[in-house]
């Protein structure tokens, strides 16, 4: 039986598939690099411009895959189909990675390749890499390679899950084959009902299935009787895979479902660690950063400034007092990008979207981001770091915690510029975006670690440019 399985990270899931992907298409990348410096090379010698030479092709290789990642090519690959998967890549390949090249070759002037010979480079790139992502989703695709889950539930949490594997799992190695539903009255779609079976682990070899998952509401009985625990442990040990919904959502969708997750998840998991040796780490890596972004943001912040007072004149900065770490509070600073009277009434709003309050130049300065730069100084500062949770206004979070469960949790992670709910859930203005996002935060917090941090950096790239997430 092949499974299409995954690997932890420190403690970040990342699907196998994407990554024999990602080394595919390095390795297509290091090769189209080389053999094209090696063809022009035999064409018209030493001055073709384009060597072939190796350090260059794994410089070519390495900021080409970057700009990949970045700009999120593989999810949109299998969730927006292949319009949005090349437009992406063109963007990848020719203005992320483009730029960071031009940026290299000034530091290092004997990599580069030259202009003409780089545009071919990446004009064959796209091409190959393209066929490449296509045989992929066309293997991945195929039955015979999925990872084939059965469901046992068949309530709220069943009905959640099969909403979402519709909407976002169906195209990541997943085959959810139906449920078995554990009470005579069932929400999920009788389309995907299965009958109970009288031997569950000949049932799974039968069916091919790699893995139960048990979406209950209640584990040890439910409305339609006790939970097969001893036919689950026996497909336990005979090597079918059993799961919580709570640690299938985790793994799969990197976000913990609120609706499942209870106090002895937080209590008894392998998350949620403080460690004075990572904060550390963080603290330095912190610094080095919005110092360096400091300094190189520098002009734009000064062209900022310029632009919000000759539209609508003084303060340039607006602040507020946010909620940090341990329910700390602090006063962030940003570029002003709404009229002065946006809060006339001294009362915290949420932003709706097409604000009215926002001001022309505002509305460019948040899609860019450059509204959030003075920010920086707050990193600096220890207030907050490079990524986490972005911090909320302590009357939304008085408001938040009375309404959504375990709100608080997220306040023990210092918050952050850029997080991984700011990557996957839309902006947030209400109770219901609270939860959502909440739910990303919670992964963010039982996972956190330099090399997810460095993920989101790297992926932070698409929020900006396509200007994701902005009201």
């Amino acid at each position: 039986m092949f499974r299409v399985s995954y690997i932890r990270i420190r403690k970040h899931y990342l699907h196998l598939p994407y990554l024999v992907l990602g080394a595919l298409e390095f390795a297509v990348l290091f090769s189209t690099f080389y053999l094209l410096g090696f063809v022009l090379d035999q064409l018209g010698g030493s001055q073709a411009g384009l060597h072939a030479d190796p350090a260059s092709a794994l410089l070519f290789a390495f900021v080409m895959s970057c700009g990949t990642l970045a700009m999120g090519v593989y999810f949109a690959m299998v969730r927006e189909g292949f319009a949005s998967m090349f437009f992406r890549t063109l963007v990848a390949f020719c203005f992320v990675g483009g730029i960071a090249l031009t940026i290299l070759y000034m530091v290092l002037p004997t990599t580069s390749p030259g202009s003409d010979k780089l545009f071919w480079a990446v004009l064959l790139a796209i091409a190959l890499v393209t066929v490449v992502r296509q045989l992929f989703l066309r293997v991945v695709d195929s039955d015979q390679l999925a990872r084939r889950v059965v469901i046992y539930g068949g309530g709220e949490f069943a009905e959640s899950l099969m909403t979402d594997y519709e909407n976002n799992l169906r195209a990541s190695g997943i085959r959810i084959i139906g449920c078995v539903p554990d009470s005579a009255n069932p929400k999920v779609d009788s389309r995907h009902h299965l009958p109970a079976p009288e031997d569950f682990y000949q049932f799974c070899r039968q069916n091919r299935i790699s893995e139960i998952v048990i979406a209950q509401r209640e584990r040890r009985t439910s409305q339609g009787g006790r939970l097969p625990v001893d036919s689950f442990m026996d497909c336990k040990l005979r090597g079918i895979d059993v799961t919580d919904a709570v640690a299938f959502y985790e793994r799969e969708l990197k976000k913990a479902r609120l609706e499942l997750v209870h106090p002895s998840w937080i209590l008894f998991s392998d998350g949620f660690k403080a460690s004075r040796s990572r904060d550390f780490t963080k603290r330095v890596v912190d610094l080095l950063i919005s110092l360096t972004l400091a300094i190189v943001l520098a002009p734009f912040m000064v062209l900022t400034a310029l632009a919000v007072v000759l539209e609508s004149g003084w303060p340039i900065f607006y602040s507020q007092n946010r909620v940090g770490v341990r329910g700390k509070v602090f006063r962030i600073y940003k570029f002003r990008s709404m009229r002065q009277d946006a809060e006339k009434d001294g009362k915290a709003q949420w932003a709706s979207e097409n604000d009215s309050r926002v001001t022309r130049v505002g509305a460019f300065i948040r899609n860019t981001r450059l509204d959030e730069t003075p920010q920086l100084w707050n990193v600096i500062k220890g207030e907050m770091s490079i990524v986490g949770p972005r911090p909320e206004r302590p009357e939304f979070v008085d408001q938040l915690k009375e309404q959504v469960p375990f709100y608080n949790t997220r306040h023990y992670v210092k918050p952050g510029l850029m997080g991984w709910a700011q990557l996957n859930y839309p902006y947030g203005a209400s109770i219901e975006d609270a939860r959502g996002k909440l739910e990303y935060d919670l992964y963010y917090s039982k996972n956190h670690s330099i090399v997810m941090d460095l993920l989101i950096m790297i992926q932070t790239v698409e929020v900006v440019l396509l200007g994701k997430g902005v009201r």
